[in-house]
Formats: C-alpha cells, sequence, structure tokens
C-alpha cells in the first residue's frame, strides 16, 4: 500500500547545525515510505509569526537566511531519499506551521506525520502535538 508521509521540518534543523531528533526523523520517514512504497513530502514553514514577512521591512534579510536554510535542508531530504529510491516532494512556503501543517496533511490526504527538529516543552510543542494529533489517527502518529 503506498502511503503518504508528511515530514514537517522546521528552522532547528538547519543544514549546519542539524539536531540528532531531526535526522532521525528524516531517517524514519524515508524508511516508512521506502518499506511501504510510499512517497515523503516534506514541508518547511517560515513562521511568519516569529520572523514576520519581508515585504520592504528590515526582516526581508532574515527571512531570506531562512528561507535558504529552508531549501539547502529539503535539498538534502531529497538526496537522501534519491540515495534509498525514495520520491521525495518538497515544498517551502510562509505562514504559522500550526496553520499550513494540518492544511497540508488534508491536501495530500497524509497517512502519517512525522515531526522533525529539537522543540523544547512549551506552547509550540504542545500546538504541533495537538496538530499532529488532529491530523493523523493516533494509531499511526509516530513520535521520537
Amino acid at each position: 500500500m503506498a502511503e503518504r508521509i508528511l515530514l514537517s521540518l522546521d528552522g532547528s534543523a538547519t543544514e549546519r547545525d542539524r539536531t540528532e531528533e531531526t535526522d532521525r526523523a528524516i531517517d524514519l520517514a524515508l524508511d516508512l515510505a521506502a518499506r511501504r512504497g510510499g512517497t515523503v513530502h516534506a514541508l518547511y514553514v517560515v513562521d511568519t509569526g516569529r520572523y514576520g514577512e519581508p515585504a520592504l521591512s528590515s526582516a526581508e534579510l532574515v527571512v531570506d537566511g531562512v528561507e535558504d536554510t529552508a531549501h539547502d535542508l529539503l535539498a538534502t531530504v531529497d538526496r537522501r531519499g534519491r540515495d534509498r529510491g525514495v520520491t521525495v516532494l518538497t515544498r517551502c512556503c510562509h505562514g504559522r506551521p500550526n496553520e499550513e501543517l494540518p492544511a497540508y496533511a488534508v491536501e495530500i490526504d497524509a497517512d502519517a506525520v512525522v515531526l522533525a527538529g529539537r522543540r523544547r516543552p512549551g506552547r509550540v510543542r504542545r500546538e504541533l502535538d495537538r496538530v499532529a494529533d488532529v491530523v493523523v489517527a493516533p494509531s499511526v502518529l509516530v513520535r521520537r
């Protein structure tokens, strides 16, 4: 059975300073896809709540840097997927992760969601965990 696995990446998952948790999440998503003949949909949301919108502001340089990091990381996931024979589709967008993640999961009809990155206990982690619980049935939710 082919499955659509949504891999949600965040700002803690930079190319230069990628966390072990992020690498494990990427491997988990790719392994699930390889075992089940699925596709990984890698999503990186540039958090407008954190960085703002760059239109004609000094935030533009910061957002450009975050987007560069996002595209580098998405390219890494794609490359690692090709090495394993797994199809990876990538998407980078602006918005709030707690809105973009469930919307994209519904759009692609995700069968599983893997959250990558180090999230400290607190409001953001609770919100993302809640989103994951809503988006995917608890029986297929994977947490590391």
